[in-house]
């Protein structure tokens, strides 16, 4: 079976359009991707944030706590 130009053509152009599309699947799985990513440093940077907030908060209470007893003697 011989096949003709136009038929191969049309072959070629489905198969551009397949690929283009495989292309936009990809390419939105990665914007999902670098989007979770983000989120997930965003989060880790509050946590880290906060943590470091409750543990100047304990430093400055017993740091707090030492300076009045230094000065009520």
């Amino acid at each position: 079976m011989t096949m003709t130009i136009s038929a191969a053509r049309n072959l070629v152009l489905c198969l551009l359009a397949a690929l283009s599309l495989g292309g936009c699947a990809v390419t939105a799985v990665a914007g999902a991707v670098v989007t979770v990513a983000a989120t997930a440093v965003s989060v880790t940077a509050t946590v880290v944030e906060t943590t470091v907030d409750v543990a100047a908060a304990g430093v400055d209470a017993v740091v707090g706590e030492d300076e009045e007893e230094e000065a009520e003697e």
